[in-house]
This record gives C-alpha cells, structure tokens and sequence, in this order.
C-alpha cells in the first residue's frame, strides 16, 4: 500500500496556534476600546473570528489544491490586472486615516495591498522558472521581472504606505537571492533606492519626525516619541511573566494601536517574556519549516513559492517586532496571524495552504 503523505503538521500547528493566540490577545487588546466606541467588549473579536474563520476554510481549500496549477499565465497575469486596478480604484474612494488604503463593503473593508504581496510572489516564481540559468540577463531577465515589481510599489507608496512596500521589496529580494541573482544587483537596486528613500522619508513631515522618535523617543514624549515609549513601557512592565491576561494598563488608551500594529506590546505585557519568547518561537518555527519545504521540493516553481510566503510571513513578524522593541522606526505592519485585521489573516492564511500543499508534494 502507497504511503498517503500528508502536509508539513508542524507547520500547520504552528498557524493554529498563531491564530489562536491571535484572537485571545485581539479580544484582550480591544476590549475596554470597544465597549467605549461600539458598546460591546466583542466588537473587534467578532469581525475578527469571522475573518479568521473564512480565512481557515481559504487554507484548507488551498493546502488541497495542487500548487501547480496556479502556473498558468490566465491565473498568473489575470491576478495581476485584477490587483493592479484595486490599487489604483483606491484612490477614488474616500480617505481613511488620511490614506487611500482600503476598499470598504458593508461593516468589513479589505486592503488591496494585502493581496500585492502573494500575487508577486506568484508572479516572480512563474516569470524565473524558466529563467533559473539567465536570472542576471539584465534585458531579458531581470528588467521584465523588475517593472511588474516597481508598478506596484510606486502604487502601495502612492497609497500611501511605504511600510508595506518596504515589506514587498523585502520578499522580492528574498526570492531574487534564492534564484541565484549576483549580489553585485542587489548592491545597483539598493544605491538606486536610495534617494527615493531620501525623499520619501526626509521630504515628508511626519515620516521624517518618525525617524527622529526612533533615534532619540523622549525629544518629545507627547508627539511624536509617544508611540515608542508607550510600547516600551508595556513590554519592560512584563518583566519575565506577565500581569496577567486582560490586566494590562497600556492598553487602556496609552498605547496607540494595541490590537493591531502593537498587540506584540500587549502580548509582553501581558504575559511577560515568557509568552514574548513563545510567539517567536513559533514564527522561528514557521521560517524552519517554510525554508525546510523549499530546500525539499525539486520543483522550482514551488521553491520559489515558499519561499516567498515564507519570506512575507516572517518578514513582517520580524518588522512588527523590531518596531514595538524600539529597534525599527515606527511603521504600519501587522504581526501576521496575530493583528487585527481582516485581509491580512486571510491573505496570509490562504497562502499558508499553499506552502502547506508544497510540504505535501515535497514529502
């Protein structure tokens, strides 16, 4: 009798327990803010559950879904065009936060930035396949694959959320370097980069004050430094165990953004270092198994694919925790799985069934 291989368990543990651990820590971060803003402690948690739970359903229809058949150019180049027209139909809806970020239907709104990263992914292990002994053709290889890449950043900037872009960028770096691509590329795109970086951050006000919270917080405890230090301030409060689920204090209208950009702080303080270390453990385990299934799979389509979801996920962990540590400026980036935030669970959750369905065909 055949042996039935089934996906990678300890990956697929490890995003029930994010997801888990993600909608306790939501209802704890937004409770008391809820009950002020909409008059019941569930408001957040129940749009989260939903989220999570079509998300989880997304997974499962993933992980069983060959991966190869989304190697197709109609599926490839059809997402493309449907994700390049929700950036840009963005822009003329209305402003929220002061940003074109989100399409809102009904009670729930959906960020197409969200689904800009996996279509790259898609994309960039579709277009180097075939490429895999010409990835430093300049003409051939590396432009075409560059300019789908550069539309999209410049529409997410636009947005704008050079947050979110930089995490793009990051992923594309990831899968260009595990392609083969010669450093001294990586070392052209990073100089080029550099002076729309310049601009971007220096030539815009309160990115520019962001920057200078980050090297010196307590120039200006009240403005700008105050999201530094509340998130500092939750995280030491900890100490090695926590206060205790639901008995934070920097949650309670202290600390700006506690059950999204933040809910790492929340979690710290919380449950100390001990539940800290716990969640990044889980994303150290995330990166062992996503990495371990692309070093498996002979096919390099599905390399690249795991490479790249891998990447995303734990890209944006690792930004999201730098910056409530202190140790990145402040930015807009969710923890994957764990923030509130409705498209980014399901995007994420849909392309884990992906690499889920990758481990399988690697086994």
């Amino acid at each position: 009798m055949a042996k039935r291989v089934s996906v990678d368990r300890w990956l697929f543990t490890v995003t029930m327990l994010l997801v888990f651990v993600g909608l306790v820590m939501v209802f704890s971060a937004s409770a008391v803010m809820a009950r002020e803003r909409f008059g019941s402690e569930y408001a957040f948690l129940s749009k989260q559950l939903v989220w999570a739970v079509t998300g989880l359903m997304a997974m499962v229809v993933t992980m069983r879904v060959d991966y190869r058949r989304y190697k197709h150019p109609a599926i490839v180049f059809s997402l493309m065009g449907v994700t390049t027209l929700l950036l840009i139909s963005v822009f003329f809806l209305d402003r929220s936060h002061n940003t074109h970020r989100w399409i809102h239907a009904g009670g729930f709104s959906f960020q197409p930035s969200e689904l800009a990263k996996p279509v790259l992914i898609l994309f960039l292990a579709y277009f180097l396949e075939s490429r895999a002994k010409t990835i430093d053709d300049v003409r051939n290889t590396l432009l075409p694959a560059a300019a789908p890449v550069l539309v999209f950043l410049g529409l997410i900037v636009m947005q704008p959320d050079l947050g979110t872009a930089i995490a793009c960028a990051g992923i594309v770096v990831c899968i260009l370097y595990v392609a083969g691509m010669r450093m001294r590329y990586f070392a052209y795109a990073f100089g080029a980069s550099l002076l729309p970086l310049y601009l971007l951050i220096f030539h815009v006000a309160w990115r520019r004050d962001r920057i200078l919270a980050f090297l010196n917080p307590y120039a200006d405890r009240q403005k700008t430094g105050f999201h530094i230090i509340q998130s500092l301030i939750a995280v030491g409060t900890g100490g090695v165990t926590g206060m205790g689920l639901m008995e934070g204090k920097q949650k309670l209208f202290y600390l700006p953004e506690p059950h999204t950009d933040f809910i790492f702080a929340v979690t710290a303080e919380e449950l100390g270092l001990v539940g800290a270390m716990f969640v990044v453990a889980l994303f150290a385990i995330f990166l062992w198994r996503g990495m371990r299934a692309s070093w498996r799979t002979e096919d390099v389509f599905g390399r690249y694919l795991a490479v790249g979801i891998t990447s995303m996920v734990v890209l944006q962990a690792f930004i999201n925790m730098s910056v409530v540590l202190g140790m990145m400026p402040t930015k807009g980036i969710p923890l994957p799985l764990v923030s509130y935030g409705g498209s980014s669970l399901f995007v994420t959750l849909a392309c884990v069934g992906v690499l889920l369905n990758i481990t399988k065909q690697a086994e």
